[in-house]
């Protein structure tokens, strides 16, 4: 009714106003309100596009009355004119809409109260209107259909009130939920019925299904099952009209009609407009045969793979349309690329980066300004900046067009978060139980992307303390240069001795520029040790084994220099939780001979990381880890401490079993750890769940070695990224021992 008084209003305002042609133009000296009660004259005169002084015109007459009717505050409104002297009085005639005194609901229980408020959005004091009730009702019916209740029944009623007021109650009959007890199509003739539900999440009621309608879901379903027909040649499918058919109090039969149209087949793809790329390399893109059924999804996906060529190429301006030609039961396709210009960028800049110098981002970038826009590079470049570790994971990427030959600026905006951080705590393992740190990192000393870190570890058989400083970069070069000092003393119960250690090292490293991802880096450590027998009765019951262990611990401090050499190659797209890439590292150390020393030794760890995406975020990693060490020269066995004592976590861990309690009496020389893992991000790359299998053995000899007889470990985890880094909790079940063997770990051990 508001809506038609206002359209018979504007009219007879116009006609009226033409009507009186002497009027139209004159001048006006007054312009009078009437019929106001709760809005203040000055707000209706200052919402029209007329003013004392101006010439009457129509079109504006007409704008002013558009103007008040959208302030939804007047059901109607009347503009006309009186003469005064030489011009008229101008005089608007209104009817408030009226205010609301009370709301009450009645009979809503499926949708609660408080969501109805929610939706409403009707308070004491504000006008109402009849579109406001139209459209209040048209919501409430939705939620009501998309809830299972397309019944439902909605209506306000209005109490006049004295003061052009209204007391309004509204009210549902929100009668019984749908159940769908019967599916049906009608026009389906190459899929039966069963295998069309199966795409749909609408599912008739049964035993263990409630069989209600949801309409939000069921709109879902006639998306699938239109996709499903696509992806089996039916480009021309329609889907629908549907109806609910009540066959009883309760229960409908959902009737869907199916025109499905025509099945065909890939016919030939004919390419124009190319000139970068040749036919054969697009048609690389495409896997369909002639003759196989049209998979729309398919195509498409492929023809995504066009686009990405180009824009590999810096054609990021490339146009490429695609018509299905029908011929028969075939369709040809005919791509019509236009390459337009290829964009050059010219300048990248960088936002957000406060506490980070613009250099170091930089030399995360793979791409430079004169080259070519190439996006595999500039998503490696975000990927980079990303596994520094010092930004949110919301790195943006924009590019703005510069000229008319299509060049680009590149935009980079990051946003900090905290990279310094001062931890303590404590945690448990199987070998010292509890154990506490406390330490002090900085990641981005100075925003220079040096890292720098003090850290004392404590427990019942540990203490170690330890400097660290690493800068990637010396004097702004490719050179990484890392050292370290430490102190530590450990008691290792389980093997009767302890050892201390004290010493330091250091480390260069440089990229090898013809490998993508590669860095070579060379080091020195040089240390000393001195090991305690702490029971002699258990270490002479097996004096062959611990021969070495029994002529160190009479020989006081002794003396290790050594030198290694570790090639390794990074090409992980997260380094917190990566999804493809893979990691690669040899280690080969030798100390003693040429650099002196007490100890003579060689040692090599070989060890291949492996990451893929397996189905929806589920990610598979498998690691190998291959480990040698031998005596030469003036040493008949390798130093105890170096060997290879598997379980537990960290680079040598096997979950399930203790720490250092699988290998022979004394250490292994020789060891071989198999693990798998399936992650899955429970919170991005912070909270991540995994469940894994770990399998290995240390020996001393390759004949002992059997496949076979591998401790095995079978379990669960969580890994939550903290401010205090990395904290990982296990819980593995070891196959042979058949026991389960709680594991709380600090950083990463994948």
């Amino acid at each position: 009714m508001p809506r038609f008084c206002k359209r018979i209003s504007l009219i007879i305002a116009i006609l009226a106003l033409f009507g009186s042609l002497w009027s139209a133009g004159e001048t006006i000296y007054e312009i009078k309100v009437e019929g106001t009660e709760n809005v203040s004259t000055e707000l209706v005169i200052s919402a029209i596009s007329l003013r004392v002084g101006d010439a009457l015109n129509p079109d504006d007459v007409s704008k002013s009355i558009k103007n008040l009717y959208r302030m939804g505050v007047f059901r109607d409104i009347e503009i006309y004119t009186e003469p005064y002297n030489t011009g008229i009085n101008l005089i608007i005639k209104v009817e408030e809409n009226p205010t609301i005194s009370s709301v009450s609901y009645k009979g809503f229980k499926v949708i609660k109260k408080d969501a109805v408020e929610e939706m409403a959005n009707l308070r004491v004091g504000a006008f109402w209107s009849g579109s406001q009730k139209s459209q209040l009702i048209q919501r409430l019916k939705r939620e009501y259909t998309q809830k299972g209740f397309a019944n439902a029944s909605v209506e306000i009623l209005e109490e006049s009130l004295p003061g052009n007021k209204v007391a309004l109650t509204i009210q549902a009959d929100e009668g019984n939920r749908i159940t769908i007890k019967q599916i049906t199509f009608i026009g389906n003739e190459n899929f039966d019925d069963k295998q069309l539900i199966r795409r749909m999440k609408t599912k008739p009621s049964s035993l263990l299904r409630s069989g209600r309608f949801d309409q939000e879901k069921f709109d879902a379903d006639l998306i699938a099952l239109d996709s499903f027909y696509r992806k089996n040649g039916f480009i021309d499918v329609s889907i629908g009209p549907y109806d609910l058919q009540q066959i009883s109090d309760r229960h409908y039969e959902l009737v869907i009609t199916i025109n499905e149209g025509e099945k065909y087949h890939f016919g030939e793809i004919i390419i124009e407009g190319n000139e970068h790329f040749t036919n054969e390399a697009i048609m690389e893109s495409f896997t369909f045969e002639e003759g196989d059924i049209f998979d729309q999804e398919k195509f498409e996906k492929q023809l995504a793979g066009v686009y990405s060529m180009y824009f590999d190429e810096g054609f990021i301006y490339a146009d490429i349309r695609h018509e299905l030609v029908k011929d028969d039961k075939r369709l040809n396709i005919q791509l019509n690329i236009n390459e337009n210009t290829r964009a050059r960028i010219r300048q990248i800049h960088f936002t957000g980066n406060r506490r980070t110098k613009e250099k170091v981002l930089r030399r995360q970038l793979e791409i430079a300004p004169g080259d070519y826009y190439r996006q595999s590079q500039v998503i490696r470049s975000q990927q980079n900046i990303y596994n520094l570790g010092f930004f949110e994971p919301d790195i943006r990427l924009d590019y703005e067009r510069i000229n008319n030959n299509g060049d680009i600026d590149l935009q980079i905006d990051v946003v900090d978060k905290p990279s310094g951080v001062a931890n303590g705590g404590i945690g448990y393992n199987s070998q010292d139980n509890f154990v506490g740190q406390l330490s002090l990192s900085q990641n981005n000393l100075f925003g220079n992307n040096w890292s720098a870190n003090i850290t004392w570890d404590f427990g019942g058989s540990t203490q170690n303390f330890e400097l660290g400083f690493v800068n990637p970069n010396l004097f702004d070069s490719n050179v990484l240069l890392g050292t370290n000092a430490y102190y530590t003393e450990k008691s290792w119960s389980s093997f009767y001795y302890e050892i201390l250690t004290r010493g330091g090292s250091m480390r260069l490293g440089q990229a090898i520029p013809w490998v993508d991802h590669t860095r070579a880096s060379i080091g020195y450590s040089f240390f000393s040790k001195k090991y305690n027998i702490t029971n002699y009765y258990s270490i002479l019951a097996d004096s062959l084994a611990n021969a070495t262990l029994i002529e160190l611990d009479q020989l006081g401090w002794r003396y290790t220099s050594a030198m290694s050499l570790t090639l390794s190659r990074d090409t992980r797209d997260n380094v917190f939780f990566p999804t493809e890439g893979s990691q690669i590292t040899l280690f080969s150390e030798v100390a003693g001979g040429p650099f002196m020393g007490d100890f003579d030794y060689f040692k090599q760890i070989a060890q291949v990381n492996w990451y893929a995406e397996v189905w929806k975020k589920l990610t598979l990693r498998t690691k190998w880890r291959f480990s040698y060490i031998t005596a030469y020269g003036d040493s008949k066995d390798a130093p105890p401490d170096e060997k290879f004592y598997l379980g537990g976590t960290g680079a040598d861990g096997i979950r399930g079993y203790p720490d250092r309690s699988i290998g022979p009496v004394g250490g292994g020389t020789r060891a071989i750890i198999f693990s798998t893992e399936l992650g899955y991000p429970i919170a991005g790359d912070q909270i991540i769940g995994v469940g894994f299998f770990d399998a290995g053995d240390s020996y001393n000899k390759l004949r002992d070695f059997n496949f076979m007889k591998l401790k095995k470990g079978i379990g669960a985890g969580i890994r939550i990224r903290s401010p205090f880094g990395l904290i990982g909790f296990d819980y593995a079940y070891s196959v042979e021992d058949r026991n389960w063997e709680p594991h709380l770990q600090f950083g990463t051990t994948f």
